[in-house]
């Protein structure tokens, strides 16, 4: 038990619990949030530096903190593509989000599933976007559990209750404050996180002779590794490497954690300066992924590669200074498992329960139920890191990444042009969902890399892409003969207006 960790870890943890609850006071309208816009995007009132750390808060998990590393630890380069996807995501979320939050904002929508129920007047499309947001938010919010668990087991706490104590306080000022509780948090978090980030990334260096003994020792660890690792790509894993970029660019977007944080913003402006100050966090990112080398070169040994980073800091700093970093990585937990279950509330209030509702429910009664989704989802994630091994949790994210690219031409391309056939839409989804599982099922879901064997090669890419790619050309082909066909395109409740 390393108690002096302990305690400040606890300090932290509670200083950030009662931000939490204090956020329902923090621009709270006179009418109180009875209703799902003001507690699931609290009121889209968030200017420039909230929307920064709020969206930072929700892409840069706890689970990255440990994950980006610990790829590193185990297998060397192939996990630097965390780094060019999230550059590749910023120009993209620039061009394509302040459209969508234009639209959302005119029409009230606060689900991207409004959005393409609004757009193609489909209701089997937008409950098939709902359930594929809401599939791929559960897995996400248990690795966030998990993180916080490595966390309490290198400090010595084990067993179940200190992480169902750690889901209450979160379910319990998730439940109060809404979308403000995790934009409160978000701000201690980051400065918790660049405090641990600049302490590590200079002072380790110095402790271990230098970058170059670094990268030397962890290119020598990596080659004892079983399959061998490296700091270098080797060609055969280009195209891999690319692909997981540029799918889990197109991906990161469009899960419904990233569009509640976006849709929160106050205008279209404020997306676009974010668009332009989000790549600090790539920087971070960078300097993050570096703990993994590090980790190698200090001795850190563990079966467990996501414990890498918690044991590199134990071992490395003082005890009340690893536990000031352990209380980092959980605050930086908390803040994405907030909005993740905030978002998924948001789907099932508005687009699975709300569509088939013969009577719309009020503002108050949208909020409520949302409020209890929101606990249910907790519930379901808690039980799911629980009771079943953490690589489950593992391997079905890898899933999720996969199937929620799938959600590109309804909601990316909708929002440039109603070319396509809501019909078409939904067989392209369901081709691109069902070829994507299949390919990571194959896999033994122990990656998501699949070896397309195609016109006489075999191309190792990420399933996320081709599994898009089948869904672009099975929506394009069945678009062009319904149209032939004269089969109904459905109703447009959106105006040219709405996107200029």
């Amino acid at each position: 038990m390393h108690t002096t960790a302990l305690a400040v870890f606890c300090f932290f943890f509670l200083f950030v619990t009662v931000a939490g609850f204090m956020a329902a006071r923090w621009r709270r309208p006179d009418a109180g949030m009875h209703s799902l816009e003001e507690w699931g995007l609290a009121g889209r009132s968030f200017g420039t530096w909230i929307t920064w750390f709020l969206v930072g808060g929700d892409l840069y998990t706890a689970y990255t903190v440990i994950a980006v590393p610990a790829a590193l630890y185990g297998a060397g380069a192939m996990g630097f593509f965390a780094l060019p996807y999230v550059i590749i995501a910023y120009p993209y979320m620039m061009v394509v989000m302040p459209r969508l939050w234009r639209v959302c904002q005119h029409n009230g929508y606060v689900t991207l599933a409004d959005f393409v129920r609004g757009r193609y007047g489909n209701r089997w499309l937008a409950v098939a976007i709902a359930v594929t947001g809401i599939l791929a938010l559960m897995p996400y919010i248990a690795l966030q559990l998990v993180g916080m668990r490595v966390v309490f087991s290198v400090m010595g706490l084990h067993g179940e209750a200190p992480l169902v104590i750690a889901f209450l306080v979160l379910a319990a000022y998730t439940y109060s404050s809404g979308l403000r509780a995790p934009a409160v948090i978000a701000i201690v978090k980051d400065v918790m996180l660049y405090i641990m980030v600049a302490a590590a990334i200079i002072l380790l260096p110095i402790k271990l002779g230098g970058y170059a003994h670094i990268f030397t020792v962890a290119n020598q660890q990596l080659s004892l590794h079983t399959p061998p690792g490296s700091i270098f790509l080797r060609p055969q894993q280009f195209l891999g490497y690319s692909t997981l970029a540029i799918g889990s660019a197109i991906a990161l977007m469009l899960y419904p954690h990233t569009a509640t944080a976006i849709l929160s913003a106050r205008d279209g402006n404020v997306i676009r300066r974010n668009a332009a100050l989000l790549p600090a966090y790539s920087f971070l990112l960078g300097l993050v992924a570096l703990l993994g080398f590090i980790a190698l070169a200090a001795g850190v040994a563990t079966k467990d590669t996501s414990a890498a980073v918690p044991l590199l800091f134990l071992k490395m700093f003082p005890e009340w200074f690893a536990g000031f970093c352990l209380a980092a990585i959980a605050v930086g937990a908390l803040v994405p498992a907030a909005i993740m279950s905030i978002a998924a509330a948001n789907l099932f209030t508005r687009n699975l329960l709300g569509e088939f509702r013969r009577t719309r429910l009020s503002d108050r009664g949208e909020s409520t139920t949302a409020k209890i989704v929101s606990l249910a989802v907790k519930f379901g994630a808690l039980a799911f890191v629980l009771k079943l091994p953490t690589p489950y949790a593992i391997e079905m994210q890898l899933l999720g990444g996969i199937w929620i690219a799938q959600l590109f031409p309804s909601v990316v391309i909708g929002a440039f042009t109603r070319w396509m056939n809501p019909w078409a839409l939904l067989c392209g989804w369901a081709a691109g969902m069902f070829w994507g599982t299949q390919m990571a099922v194959s896999l033994g879901l122990k990656s998501s890399v699949y070896p397309l064997h195609l016109f006489g090669g075999t191309y190792a890419m990420y399933a996320a892409v081709p599994a898009l790619l089948l869904n672009l050309l099975i929506s394009t082909s069945l678009t062009l003969l319904l149209r032939s066909l004269k089969v109904g395109e459905g109703s447009d409740a959106t105006v040219s207006e709405d996107y200029a």
